[in-house]
């Protein structure tokens, strides 16, 4: 008995009393690969506003846009929105309570209160459109849009309602940090300030104010990814509700299209460009394609052909079927996917064109390489960024 050796265990025994640690690396490896990437993506949203310059486009563009279709509609704005609509307030106010909709244009049915409301919807359009006050106007411009939208929705189309979702998350971005009065505002008070000595100010009023400033990050960086999820699912449900269809699968969907005497403002034109069923049926499945295919190219440089193709698409729908809102306002939208260094160079491209036919001068007191974007990272950060435009200490930065 003594002299007995005690059995081993068998492999697959060993196997399942191993440590866990010892069972399965590759699971570390992957719960240490998604904490990574938890936290990248933590990052992303909390070290710098993202997508400054897109989000200024946006702002700039919806604002234009919405300005020049005020005005152009001013000859009709009361037989559109006013007490002289077919579609009168009250009418309104009893949809409203089936809808949940609400319009400041219903909350008097008087002719001067009416004509008020639109000049403050001229002067908020504009003032949102040049960045002034940002905070206050983006807020002001989405009850504007909301209010005009819901007065007579029944005449709106989809470029009305993509400005009005437009407005709604440009609420939640930071749209005013460049090309802005709102910037130039602040860029003058740092050239004024100078190196001064910042304000001390307490632990717990640093601790607050740099809390405010990463609440402010995420919530722009939040909108921006909002926006760009709204465009991907605009042309990704649009292209796959056109493979549905047997006009756009058989490529004659543009012909009824240019056949439509609501979508001819030049007749002429229209026919000219349907004497090419090769060149119609070509560019209806470029069209599906282009719009199934938006939302998985975005991650690589594929998306600039595919964004340039689409810009002419929109260019094309605006003059063929006189549908300019809706194609200023698609093509604004589209201008979120393009990145910040694309805008940082067109001020340079300008000025060296403008320098080129002696049209520009540069402003005393201000270096030739001056950016345009303020400050926006957290307080007691002198020093720009120059690849993120952000005053904070990040990795480039110090190095």
């Amino acid at each position: 008995m003594g002299n007995e050796q005690i059995p081993q265990p068998s492999s697959t025994a060993a196997t399942l009393h191993r440590p866990a640690a010892q069972e399965t690396p590759i699971a570390g490896t992957a719960h240490r690969w998604f904490l990574d990437r938890l936290g990248a993506l933590w990052a992303l949203l909390t070290d710098r506003p993202i997508s400054l310059y897109a989000a200024s486009v946006l702002r700039i563009g919806y604002g234009l846009l919405y300005l020049i279709f005020l005005l152009r509609e001013f000859p009709h704005r009361d037989e559109i929105w006013g007490p002289g609509s077919p579609w009168t307030p009250a009418l309104a106010q009893q949809l409203f309570e089936q809808t949940g909709w609400n319009s400041i244009l219903v909350l008097s049915d008087s002719r001067p209160y009416f004509e008020l409301c639109y000049v403050m919807a001229l002067l908020t359009s504009t003032l949102f459109m040049l960045g002034w006050r940002t905070r206050a106007m983006s807020v002001v411009f989405a009850v504007v849009v909301t209010s005009f939208h819901a007065r007579s929705i029944f005449m709106t189309d989809g470029g009305d309602n993509l400005i009005l979702l437009m407005a709604l998350y440009l609420v939640l971005t930071a749209c005013g940090r460049c090309w802005s009065l709102d910037a130039r505002r602040n860029r003058l008070k740092t050239a004024r300030a100078g190196d001064a000595p910042g304000p001390v100010r307490s632990f717990y009023a640093q601790q607050l104010c740099d809390a405010r400033t990463t609440l402010t990050t995420v919530v722009h960086n939040c909108g921006i990814v909002v926006i760009a999820a709204q465009v991907c699912f605009l042309y990704g449900s649009a292209g796959l509700y056109k493979i549905q269809g047997q006009t756009w699968g058989g490529g004659t969907a543009l012909h009824y299209a240019l056949n439509l005497e609501l979508f001819q403002p030049w007749p002429a034109l229209s026919h000219l460009v349907d004497e090419h069923p090769m060149v119609i049926a070509i560019a209806s499945y470029m069209t599906v394609l282009l719009q199934v295919a938006f939302p998985f190219v975005l991650f690589g440089r594929l998306k600039y052909p595919v964004l340039a193709v689409l810009l002419g698409m929109h260019i094309g729908i605006a003059v063929l079927l006189g549908l300019p809102l809706f194609s200023g306002a698609m093509i604004i939208a589209d201008a979120v996917f393009l990145p910040d260094r694309f805008y940082a160079f067109l001020p340079h491209l300008w000025r060296r064109a403008a320098q080129r036919t002696g049209m520009w001068r540069q402003a005393p007191g201000r270096a030739a390489g001056s950016g345009f974007v303020p400050p926006q990272g957290r307080p007691g950060v002198r020093s720009v960024c120059p690849h993120c435009q952000a005053q904070h200490p990040c990795a480039r930065l110090r190095a």
